[in-house]
């Protein structure tokens, strides 16, 4: 709980991180965009001045509608007023696309102390929020009227028009940043499902090998009353049934510190010369298999086998390959091998069998906890996945290596390298 709880915290200040640092490059880009479009409209203004400066036909048409001054032309002053209002727009839009500025815009032209004015049809005068500039106009407009010409260009919600010019920085940052955010969430999602995973599969466990210790204890007390009555005939079976009772009474307490291993990934590990546990191993699996039809054979050179590790995990994870082996090999009669020996201080272990084989695909998942093989005629064989993955975890925490080559048809051969100690 306390290292979730680590986590959450490090992703939301990372989160709260980029977010502040992305609002930060937002301010600086507004920011920017606000110096630059000052500079347009500089050079903007001083093209606007210039042109309507001198006496030419929009100053003129422009100047008639001001001063409401229809003499010269046959249309009533409404249509004066609509044609000025029409060609200085267009004028005004011009100069500021000529400078990079591609906004709406309104305006409003008219001169100082006098009611004389022309303006478009959505300038609004009431509005404090809108941005504004405004030109003196000097030369023929304010001879013409005697008085100082204003011209006054009004811009609506230009902080949108600056983040329209941003959408190329900030349109992908907050893609990436949602993207971040969505990976991180899944990951920690998928994090706390594993976690969910391990503590609900170290409960069953815990569950069931508490229960089988009932069946266990009735076995032994049962195999104690056969032998008594023994002959020389099932003596060999009674012995097999209590030494294999007393491996899964071994078994039960081993299953119960999966939990620990799980969490702590550690085993108790003690030098031990593994060679009669090896021995003790395939002497009992080859007396199984003779009842189960199995031909099985072992090949163990050398004396001793000092290994640094857990017996009892170590037997198990060989009796899991084993029966697995015996599990998978469909042909009759099945055939097992097993070889020891000693090469470049490695005790290196093989199990070979001829069953249906395992395809490329999933060798490369065999290994994984809750996979299955669901392929031919593999789905007949019952389990959960689970056996592998201990088989896995076992070898990696003995510091060893597990190794699997198979063919359709053929078999598979398992190959098992643990380190000698000295």
């Amino acid at each position: 709980m306390k290292r979730r709880n680590i986590y959450v915290l490090i992703f939301v200040i990372s989160v709260i991180g980029l977010v502040v640092i992305q609002y930060q490059y937002l301010r600086i880009g507004l920011n920017l965009a606000n110096v630059r479009f000052n500079q347009d409209m500089g050079k903007s203004i001083k093209a606007i001045q210039a042109d309507l400066s001198t006496n030419n036909e929009l100053t003129f048409l422009v100047g008639k509608a001001l001063t409401n001054d229809d003499t010269y032309f046959k249309t009533g002053l409404d249509s004066l007023r609509g044609s000025s209002n029409y060609f200085l727009h267009d004028f005004l839009a011009f100069k500021l696309l000529e400078n990079g500025i591609k906004k709406e815009f309104s305006y409003k032209l008219f001169a100082n102390k006098s009611p004389l004015h022309i303006y478009s049809t959505n300038f609004d005068e009431q509005n404090k929020n809108l941005v504004k500039y405004r030109i003196q106009l000097k030369g023929y407009l304010s001879d013409l009227v005697e008085k100082n010409v204003v011209l006054e260009i009004q811009f609506s919600r230009i902080n949108n028009y600056f983040l329209s010019q941003l959408n190329g920085l900030t349109i992908p940052s907050l893609l990436f940043l949602a993207a971040i955010i969505f990976v991180v969430i899944w990951v920690l999602r998928s994090f706390y499902w594993q976690q969910n995973i391990i503590t609900r599969t170290n409960d069953f466990i815990n569950n069931l090998t508490h229960e089988l210790k009932t069946p266990v204890f009735s076995i032994g007390l049962a195999t104690k009353i056969l032998q008594k009555t023994e002959s020389e005939e099932s003596k060999k079976y009674v012995d097999v049934i209590r030494s294999q009772n007393e491996r899964l009474k071994e078994l039960i307490e081993k299953v119960l510190e999966l939990s620990k291993i799980e969490n702590k990934n550690i085993v108790n590990l003690k030098k031990v010369d593994f060679h009669p546990y090896l021995y003790k191993l395939c002497e009992e699996f080859k007396a199984i298999s003779i009842m189960e039809d199995v031909e099985f054979n072992y090949k163990i050179k050398d004396d001793t086998f000092n290994l640094k590790c857990e017996p009892t995990h170590l037997e198990n994870t060989l009796n899991n390959l084993l029966d697995n082996a015996k599990k998978y090999s469909l042909k009759s009669p099945k055939k097992i091998m097993l070889t020891s020996e000693v090469i470049h201080n490695k005790l290196q272990i093989i199990i070979k069998d001829q069953g249906v084989g395992i395809t490329k695909k999933d060798q490369n998942k065999i290994f994984k906890k809750h996979y299955r093989v669901v392929q031919g005629d593999l789905h007949n064989v019952k389990g959960y996945g689970l056996g592998l993955s201990y088989v896995k975890k076992i070898i990696k925490l003995h510091k060893g290596k597990i190794n699997l080559e198979s063919k359709i048809g053929e078999g598979t051969i398992i190959t098992i390298k643990l380190p000698i100690v000295s």
